[in-house]
């Protein structure tokens, strides 16, 4: 079965170097995990499976295997999911999935070892309160999980939107999301868009060996020609998804375009290629300087003719390092009690 994905060659490869085929479910009852940088299109492309039908509908990031689990001391022993059950019973990850409690608290106690065992109890318990047979995850950061998610759950399907690394930092940088360190501060934008292609790399190359259980798609084509990628969706997932019928059940973010910027000028919503309009020429430059080898690995286009300054190579040296510390900290130390490299906290 082949599937049309970001990168011909890049599927080619994945699919030769060792692909397997789920083997504990058929795989139109497999989980779907929706993954990508944040603000690169998660959140739309899983209301839109979630209006096709058959999928429990939960209006939440589960978070469980980059908070939750790092946070309650990966979910392991008894005494820690005591612990991360009477704070989870009053958070919104909680709230929003309808369940009583007590209906779920003894099978998470007594039957989970990690977090995808968890994960999978608690939206199987869903799924089953809304008569289906099948659910997904939005979690854009468990794209840094991968080979846990497919270790713990080894049916699930891997989905992988990726946006243009420019639009992605706008954004990042608009919700407020970007850390530069002290003497960077003036770099939002920068920061912003090389945590893109660091999360991307990660993913990617966690991925690698998936072969048809994992799918790259672009933000870009989703938005632009909806109905021909959906198609392909359809086939990838052994789901139907038709986009007329999605249009019409229309949950969340498939009505009400989830955008920083709001509408872009009478009442036009129009997320593609954003940066083209919003960001000056020396911006791109240094956008284009610091990600542009990424940005044309993945099919897009550079606008400018931008060299790699001083400034872009101590950046693109330095900030890759300290994600990939931040998140070694935050999984392997006490600190995964109070760290996240993500901008998304339990309480949201």
């Amino acid at each position: 079965m082949a599937h049309s994905t970001l990168s011909d060659a890049v599927n080619s490869t994945m699919r030769q170097t060792g692909g397997r085929e789920s083997q504990t479910a058929a795989r139109s009852k497999s989980p779907v995990f929706v993954l990508g940088c944040p603000r690169s299109g998660t959140t739309v492309l899983y209301h839109m499976l979630l209006s096709a039908g058959g999928f429990a509908v939960y209006r939440a990031e589960s978070q469980f295997f980059n908070l939750l689990s790092p946070r309650f001391g990966g979910l392991r022993s008894v005494s820690s999911r005591e612990e991360w059950l009477r704070s989870w019973e009053k958070s919104k990850l909680f709230k929003v999935s309808g369940l009583g409690f007590e209906e779920v608290r003894d099978k998470l106690l007594k039957n989970c070892r990690n977090p995808g065992d968890c994960l999978r109890i608690f939206m199987e318990e869903v799924a089953h309160q809304q008569g289906v047979e099948r659910w997904a995850d939005c979690t854009p950061d468990h794209l840094l999980y991968i080979r846990e998610i497919k270790r713990q759950i080894p049916n699930a399907l891997i989905l992988h939107i990726v946006r243009d690394g420019r639009d992605v930092a706008l954004s990042y940088a608009q919700q407020g999301w970007s850390h530069p360190l002290p003497w960077d501060r003036k770099q939002q934008l920068g920061v912003a868009a090389l945590y893109w292609s660091w999360v991307i790399d990660r993913g990617r190359e966690q991925a690698r060996n998936l072969g048809d259980d994992y799918f790259e798609v672009r933000y870009e084509d989703l938005v632009g020609n909806p109905r021909q990628v959906l198609n392909q969706l359809s086939d990838f997932i052994d789901q139907e998804l038709d986009y007329q019928h999605i249009q019409e059940v229309g949950i969340g973010s498939v009505s009400a375009p989830n955008s920083s910027f709001g509408q872009d000028g009478a009442g036009n919503f129009n997320p593609v290629g954003r940066w083209k309009t919003k960001l000056a020429d020396p911006q791109v430059a240094m956008l284009e300087s610091l990600i542009g080898d990424r940005l044309q690995e993945l099919g897009y286009t550079l606008s400018l003719n931008s060299k790699i300054g001083a400034r872009a190579r101590y950046m693109r040296q330095i900030y890759p390092q300290l994600f990939a510390t931040k998140l070694w900290l935050k999984d392997h130390t006490p600190l995964g009690r109070f760290t996240d490299i993500g901008p998304m906290k339990m309480s949201e």
